[in-house]
């Protein structure tokens, strides 16, 4: 089987070996796991007057939570199944355990969202606290689905589908899945905080576009990472 050179990021539990080249993967899950440590740091020192920063952090946590339930609804819709019908019971039984950790992750994340929308309006210190216990469970929780992602599912991925069939997966998660305005927002959030041969990486793979993307929207989303943690 030809094998293609995995990126391994920092937090990562796994690069599984194969024939897919799963930068794609490895990014997202590297932008997912620096925000829940950022959010849980700035729920932790934002004090509860703060509006204009609860504001900033609403917003910045719907994104967040736009790109996660994305990232789910492919995994779920395109990649989960099309495995279950090639895998023995023990993968089954790893793919049935992603779709249910799914289910177990979207109420934490909304008991988290109603939090930043709730300190986004007024001051209440008992929210802040609230919102303080429940962004750490949800930190424990998801970071745990991925690190269960990529030392088990993906090892699936990497045994039963072609790199045809993956490429038809990246190509789905790419058609029609954010506004405009959705898909500017991803470029500079997944080179955020990237280390310098993984950012160096993905330049490579994706051409001249993106890095006049990313020289467009890096700026304007810097100052809005500013506001948002101002605290963290």
């Amino acid at each position: 089987m030809t094998t293609t050179e995995q990126l391994m990021l920092p937090g990562q539990a796994a690069a599984p070996d194969g024939p897919n080249d799963l930068t794609g993967m490895f990014l997202i899950h590297h932008a997912f796991r620096r925000d829940l440590r950022r959010f849980a740091a700035a729920v932790t020192a934002t004090p509860a007057h703060e509006t204009r920063v609860w504001r900033a952090l609403d917003r910045r946590w719907r994104m967040f939570g736009t790109f996660l339930h994305h990232h789910h609804t492919i995994e779920d819709a395109a990649i989960w199944p099309v495995l279950l019908g090639r895998v023995d019971p023990s993968g089954r039984a790893t793919l049935e355990a992603m779709e249910a950790e799914h289910g177990e992750i979207d109420p934490l994340l909304e008991a988290c969202g109603s939090g930043f929308a709730t300190l986004a309006a007024r001051p209440d210190e008992d929210v802040r606290r609230s919102l303080e216990i429940r962004i750490v469970a949800a930190g424990e929780r998801l970071n745990a689905h991925l690190a269960h992602e990529e030392t088990e599912a993906l090892v699936l991925v990497q045994k039963h589908l072609t790199a045809d069939e993956w490429q038809v997966v990246e190509e789905k998660s790419a058609k029609g899945a954010y506004s405009f305005r959705e898909s500017m927002a991803a470029v500079p959030w997944v080179m955020h905080e990237l280390p310098a041969d993984a950012r160096k990486r993905l330049l490579k793979m994706a051409g001249p576009v993106l890095a006049v993307l990313w020289r467009l929207t890096r700026g304007g989303f810097l100052r809005r990472e500013t506001t948002a943690f101002r605290y963290a």
